[in-house]
């Protein structure tokens, strides 16, 4: 007789009580054998690359020093992203999992749910429906929505059906995601009523595509296509009535097929897709799961676009724990609302919201009064030295100061994980004091299914990544060319590689680029400099090609910009420059002083100045022109947002230009 729901909620709740996975962290002590092979550096041990002549370069995990993790330890029979779900499923039915907020006569209200069960029920349906058109196994679909319930049933219903999904981002444009459609030759896309009409634009030049299922459309408001075309339109909701009507079973695929084709923003030219199977997703959250604990009781916030890898391996890991899913409507300028309705407990991001969060403190604290400033100065310092130390902080700065801060995302935000991007020292020891939470940054990419080092519970030191997930192990390779080795005093420092189950499989249709990036001896060349700390920690202190990311994740090339405003007659030279502790860049221009004298000329201008000034201890140049490639094409524009008055205090045009009153410079 099957247990009733009582009973599994126990067995769940009795399973985390007996759960031994704290224990792990010195795994070291337990395993006496270990000592003539691994060097101990705390978080991280040292192995030598090769048993016999190798050198001690490589750094593996604490936790797994002799072994990389490619299951969960205590679940090793999941394999995929399939098992996965089954075993949520199998021990968390009628938990809730994916919601949503309702809207009732136009206003927002709270979250309705769907439960594990529910869900499952769902993706046996659109998996079904697939079938029904004719899909077969192997076949790439598109997922070019945003973060929703239906993203994760359809990305379900691939796993359940050995279907590959390929996130579309949302915020491309209509030439990249014509590209990736027709590189990845994907067959059917689901999309909603906003990005259908993208499809639509260039729906001729996508010959792959045979079924296009809109999410949040009524068929009878759906366009027609001429037959002609041979693309079936139809809506999410006629799809899964379809596969309720033929149900078929399911097609489990094997840890070794291809999960899922990610692709990057295109950077530096057309966009590469990332080759991802099902083991080397499972093999970086099982080693992930060595490091955190979450609960079926947690909540998490889902708003960084799923197309991420970060958010992605954020979601299986929360299927495997029975986390519930709460998604934000849509609207980053409504994010706290939801926060506030949703009162998560585990809440990632980047450090881009990060730094608003702890600039919007901070200037409250001063704009409010000289007592109140003090108080928190003295609560913040405070507790700041008892967790330094490893100290209980007082619970009285909490109910004066902390808890109201706290309720800013809804007060139960236990866990905060950044990545992305580096994370401020100054901003992480600021969380983890006002929010009183563990905040975990993390350093990953796409090629290694997300996460290749995080900072371990307990790890009290800011500014670095932490130790390697348990599933790889890393080595620096030296860069003369940079003066970077790992002889170097006194941290070793060079190129940080990455080997292990976690590495993908290549770059789709593209083997010149995956030989580049990977060696024979399996080292994925991540092409980022770093250096280990004491204790076996990994900091990210440079990038070996000259591409940087900003605060919020994105990469910037400068040369390919610089190249391109180097072709306008008035640039006679260009820099840009940017960090990723800001999320936009800054431009040093010199123009061409006798084709901007001739052009002022010819536009009756007599003054045109520069001058330079100092914010956020950035010098920033300001040229008092816009867009100078589009300049002699486009003066109606020039003139609206410029400004030719001179005599002006710098002041006053530093406000203007923060308020967005006067001119940019591009």
């Amino acid at each position: 007789m099957e247990d009733s729901s009582a009973q599994r909620r126990f067995k769940a709740v009795q399973r985390h009580l007996t759960s031994t996975n704290t224990d792990r962290c010195s795994q070291l002590d337990y395993n006496h054998t270990t000592g003539c092979f691994v060097q101990s550096q705390g978080y991280s041990v040292r192995l030598p690359e090769k048993l016999q002549t190798g050198k001690w370069n490589v750094y593996r995990s604490a936790r797994s020093p002799l072994t990389l993790v490619d299951r969960f330890p205590d679940h090793p029979e999941i394999g995929t992203l399939h098992d996965n779900f089954i075993y949520a499923v199998e021990n968390y039915p009628d938990y809730k999992y994916l919601g949503t907020r309702v809207r009732v006569d136009g206003t927002v209200g709270g979250y309705k749910w769907m439960t594990y069960g529910e869900v499952s029920a769902a993706r046996k349906e659109i998996g079904s429906g697939l079938l029904f058109h004719g899909l077969q196994k192997g076949v790439r679909i598109g997922l070019y929505l945003i973060n929703r319930p239906e993203w994760l049933i359809v990305d379900h219903a691939c796993s359940a059906y050995s279907y590959i999904s390929v996130p579309l981002y949302d915020t491309l444009g209509p030439d990249a995601v014509k590209y990736v459609v027709n590189h990845a030759e994907i067959e059917a896309i689901f999309c909603i009523p906003q990005t259908l009409n993208t499809l639509l634009s260039f729906i001729s030049e996508i010959p792959s595509v045979h079924l296009i299922v809109v999410v949040g459309g009524k068929d009878e408001h759906l366009p027609s296509l001429p037959s002609t075309s041979g693309v079936k339109l139809i809506s999410y909701l006629q799809l899964q009535s379809q596969g309720c009507s033929s149900p078929q079973p399911f097609c489990p695929p094997k840890p070794e097929d291809i999960a899922t084709i990610c692709y990057t923003s295109g950077t530096t030219g057309t966009p590469k897709g990332a080759v991802l199977t099902h083991g080397n997703l499972i093999s970086n959250v099982a080693g992930f799961s060595l490091m955190v604990q979450f609960y079926p009781s947690d909540i998490y916030m889902s708003y960084l676009p799923l197309a991420h890898i970060y958010e992605r391996a954020n979601q299986i890991v929360s299927v495997y724990y029975g986390v519930a899913v709460g998604f934000y409507q849509g609207d980053n300028l409504k994010l706290m609302d939801d926060l506030a309705v949703l009162k998560p407990t585990i809440f990632p991001s980047v450090p881009r919201l990060y730094n608003r969060i702890y600039a919007g403190i901070t200037n409250a604290v001063k704009a409010s009064g000289t007592l109140r400033e003090k108080l928190f100065t003295a609560a913040y310092n405070s507790k700041k030295q008892a967790i330094v130390s490893g100290q209980t902080p007082s619970k009285m700065w909490d109910r004066l100061v902390f808890n109201k801060i706290r309720e800013r995302l809804g007060g139960r935000v236990r866990f905060m994980g950044s990545g992305a991007s580096p994370l401020s020292p100054d901003v992480m020891d600021f969380l983890k004091v006002c929010f009183g939470c563990q905040v975990m940054e993390g350093y990953g990419m796409t090629e290694t299914s997300c996460i290749i080092s995080a900072i371990d519970k307990g790890d009290n030191l800011s500014g670095h990544v932490g130790s390697p997930n348990p599933a790889c192990e890393i080595k620096l390779v030296d860069v003369p060319e940079m003066n970077y080795t790992s002889e170097d005093q006194p941290h070793p420092r060079g190129e940080i590689c990455v080997r292990g189950p976690i590495v993908f499989q290549g770059y789709y249709k593209n083997e010149v680029q995956t030989r580049e990036v990977i060696d024979g001896d399996g080292w994925l060349h991540t092409g980022d400099i770093g250096l280990w700390l004491p204790g076996g920690r990994l900091k990210i202190i440079d990038r070996k090609k000259n591409i940087f990311k900003l605060a919020q994740g994105e990469y910037v090339a400068p040369e390919k910009i610089e190249n391109v405003y180097a072709k306008c007659k008035f640039v006679l030279q260009c820099f840009i420059y940017g960090d990723s502790f800001n999320s936009c860049l800054v431009a040093i221009v010199a123009v061409d002083p006798d084709v901007l004298k001739d052009w002022a000329a010819s536009q009756g201008i007599k003054v045109i100045y520069c001058f330079s000034f100092r914010a956020n201890s950035h010098v920033i140049f300001i040229a008092l022109i816009h867009n100078l490639c589009q300049l002699y094409s486009s003066k109606e524009l020039f003139r609206s947002r410029c400004c030719y008055r001179t005599g002006r205090d710098s002041s006053v045009f530093c406000q203007e230009y923060v308020a967005g009153t006067a001119v940019e410079l591009i």
